[in-house]
């Protein structure tokens, strides 16, 4: 990455778990190596020790530090305070660039950065949606207030990246025609992610792995492996890999259909051990943007079975087999079927993994994001903001 004027880049964000969690770190990882920067501010009530672990991980290139303020996941009075304390802890850092990811981050960066453009502090004020907000309905009450709260946060934003062209279609479907600059950006993963992961011999049939909460289907996948077993005609085994809200339920499901013995179930761990453990991935969500966990399964060598949503199929191909309809359990037992019974599905179905490599790889995702930033930031590139008066 070419070396330039060095920024002071801090990244928002609510819960440091997940996609969004996974892309803030790679763009860390990879602006602190070329010269910059860089920190984090995000809720300090959700994580574990798994999510501690991997802040143990970059807080190497963490030159801003790490930030934590409880941030809540819906709106509340008690937004008001928070905002407040972040701002002057935002103030304190003196960044050139604020970049919100998700809802609630974007809400934070691009209030906060207003309030210092007011004072006439130069920064730039970036969003990412990574789906969240964008997930919601036109047609409910409060997919309107918070799709109109988009629009309104346009006035206060520099530029949008959007992770994918589903996400880019939805915004402008569900937002409007953006009146801001934007820029497509896909997610990618770093050089030793494109390592294959031999799995274990005494390796399940599937996996899921990611957040316990019915956006991203878990119950589908019990239910889906029990309709699998019928088909082939034989028991079979999986694990469920990671933590959520809806842990308990998932597992009563599984009690209650006789399945506790065969379906396992384990906290959230490094995607390389969960990956030595199957061959085959399950990605059932029912709404996505550009999930991390398929193109590091890809990158790992392992056969990916998902939902036809969100940036997935921009990945796997528009036409691939290993894309079910969302929200069927019935066509996702066929597609989990099909992938033991049939030889040679996985070589004839997967792209190719120098394919992916090409363009979903972490070290062009953040040259693309570096070079926005400085569009925004720096004079010499003629793209100096205006300083408000």
């Amino acid at each position: 990455m070419a070396q330039q004027q060095p920024l002071r880049i801090l990244h928002c964000f609510r819960s440091p778990v997940g996609g969004i969690f996974r892309h803030v770190r790679d763009l860390v990882e990879e602006h602190s190596k070329a010269g910059h920067e860089v920190g984090i501010l995000c809720d300090s009530s959700t994580g574990g020790e798994y999510e501690d672990s991997l802040f143990d991980d970059i807080r190497p290139y963490l030159s801003l530090g790490l930030t934590r303020v409880p941030i809540r996941r819906s709106i509340s009075p008690s937004d008001i305070a928070t905002m407040w304390d972040t701002y002057k802890k935002i103030k304190s850092l003196r960044p050139d660039v604020l970049h919100g990811h998700g809802a609630k981050g974007g809400v934070l960066a691009r209030l906060a950065g207003s309030a210092l453009r007011v004072n006439r502090y130069r920064v730039a004020r970036l969003y990412t949606a990574h789906g969240g907000s964008l997930h919601y309905s036109r047609s409910s009450l409060s997919g309107q207030f918070v799709l109109r709260m988009e629009r309104l946060q346009e006035y206060f934003t520099d530029a949008l990246v959007f992770i994918c062209e589903y996400e880019r279609d939805t915004y402008a479907r569900k937002v409007g025609k953006p009146r801001t600059k934007t820029r497509l950006i896909y997610n990618g993963i770093g050089e030793r992610d494109f390592e294959p992961i031999p799995t274990r011999s005494d390796a399940v049939h599937f996996i899921y792995v990611g957040m316990l909460r019915d956006l991203k289907g878990p119950d589908l996948f019990v239910d889906a492996f029990a309709k699998t077993e019928r088909l082939l005609g034989r028991p079979l085994s999986a694990l469920m890999i990671g933590d959520g809200p809806d842990r308990d339920r998932y597992r009563e499901m599984m009690v209650e259909r006789g399945l506790g013995k065969r379906i396992g179930m384990l906290p959230a761990m490094r995607v390389h051990e969960a990956f030595s453990m199957a061959q085959n991935l399950v990605v059932p969500s029912r709404a996505e943007a550009m999930p991390y966990i398929v193109l590091e399964g890809l990158g790992a060598g392992k056969t990916i079975i998902a939902s036809r949503v969100g940036g997935i199929p921009e990945v796997l191909g528009a036409d691939s087999a290993a894309l079910v309809e969302p929200g069927n359990s019935d066509d996702l037992a066929r597609v989990m079927a099909e992938t033991l019974s049939t030889p040679g599905w996985h070589a004839r179905t997967m792209p190719k993994p120098e394919a992916v490599k090409a363009v979903f790889s972490s070290a062009v995702m953040a040259r693309d994001v570096l070079k926005l930033y400085h569009e925004l930031v720096n004079p010499a590139a003629g793209q100096a903001m205006p300083v408000a008066s």
